[in-house]
């Protein structure tokens, strides 16, 4: 039942299962790992698709050619799909202090460079989503950077981008990923807000959205449903990265339902039931106490903690209770308009409401709440 096929559109980007575990004190852990190898076991558990960094692919082959000639025939021989690429724009000392946003406009031109020659290969493996993160573009000081021209190079870049896959044909849209903080002191478009309100300002708005990201809008305290649900809502929720996080923190990027699993819960519920119809890509990445073959367990669970989440979701759907105390909360009524078709002002004036028994009237909501966390848990359906 909790098995993970093609058709639950689970996919991975090439960094998670592939990292080695470095982190700021300590040297890795996990040797390398092949590209074409990881695309191979991911296949076997399951998964329908992979992502990548430019970068990613030189992991074992230096040679870039023979990396992509490595990379295209194991997605031949598995049948994976590439839905997503990106750019790696933040290990490389060249990127201290931004990319799009670097106050050295040879860097700026020499990432936009770094940008369309891999957007070619995106197009070429049949990618319709490119991320773009961020990380390095902010800042520790703000005597360091002007934000309104930094925000004015980044719309430059993304203009030109968006421009450049039109003029190209390619049926790629761009997906923001929004995040507070870390590597830089201050980032960006730091949240889902921070990023819609920047799309507005784009020439070609209509082909950006969003990626957010669960660890990214936890670390800011933000309610990550919220935020999905208002991505929904604009028509941008592009592309989703699954993790796990424990508050706010630094970016933990554990195992899908391995941080607030109640979120987990109610996120699953809104992606399948709220006409997200992108692929479910985990950005997470193994433990760092764990082994070469502990990395496909930590895989594996990814997509099994999601096909739980998926049938509790359902459960607490089809239970006559929760149907009950739905209705007891007035949920459904949220959908019907304050003001029905035709009203006026002068109509809502003749309203005969007794405001006292209203404010008196409960909304039962801890029950409701209670009967999700006993779906949760296992006590119920």
């Amino acid at each position: 039942m909790f098995t993970p096929t093609p058709q639950d559109k689970f996919t991975f980007g090439l960094w998670t299962v592939g990292w080695q575990a470095r982190d700021p004190f300590g040297d890795a852990t996990r040797p390398p790992l092949d590209p074409a190898e990881s695309v191979h076991r991911l296949a076997e558990l399951g998964a329908y698709g992979v992502t990548f960094h430019d970068d990613d692919l030189l992991a074992v082959e230096p040679d870039r050619a023979a990396a992509i000639d490595n990379f295209k025939k194991a997605l031949a021989e598995t049948g994976l799909k590439v839905p997503m690429a990106t750019t790696n724009l933040f290990t490389h000392p060249v990127f201290k202090d931004g990319a799009f946003t670097s106050n050295d406009r040879d860097i700026r031109r020499y990432a936009l460079r770094k940008v369309i020659r891999n957007l070619d290969l995106a197009a070429e493996l049949g990618a319709t989503t490119y991320v773009c993160w961020g990380g390095r573009e902010g800042a520790e000081s703000d005597a360091a950077k002007d934000v309104r021209a930094a925000l004015d190079r980044y719309k430059e870049g993304l203009d030109l981008l968006c421009q450049y896959v039109i003029d190209q044909g390619y049926d790629i849209r761009f997906a923001l990923e929004p995040k507070p903080n870390e590597p830089r002191g201050d980032i960006l478009l730091p949240t889902v807000g921070h990023a819609l309100a920047f799309i507005n300002e784009l020439a070609h708005s209509e082909r950006v959205g969003l990626n957010p990201e669960v660890g990214h809008e936890q670390m800011a305290g933000l309610n990550f449903v919220h935020g999905i649900s208002q991505a929904l809502w604009h028509g941008k929720l592009f592309h989703i990265d699954l993790n796990g996080q424990h508050g706010p923190k630094y970016d933990q990027d554990l195992i899908f339902g391995h941080g607030d699993v109640k979120s987990a819960f109610f996120l699953v519920d809104l992606l399948e039931n709220g006409g997200y119809e992108g692929p479910r890509h985990f950005d997470y990445k193994p433990l760092r106490t764990e082994d070469p073959e502990d990395v496909w367990v930590s895989a594996a669970a990814n997509m099994r903690t999601y096909l739980i989440l998926k049938a509790k979701s359902a459960a607490f759907r089809a239970d006559p209770e929760v149907q009950e105390a739905l209705a007891a909360s007035r949920v459904g009524e949220l959908t019907e308009p304050t003001l029905a078709a035709g009203e006026t002002v002068a109509d809502l004036q003749k309203d005969d409401f007794d405001v006292e028994a209203a404010g008196a009237r409960g909304f039962h909501y801890s029950r409701l709440n209670q009967l999700a966390l006993e779906h949760l848990l296992g006590v119920r359906g």
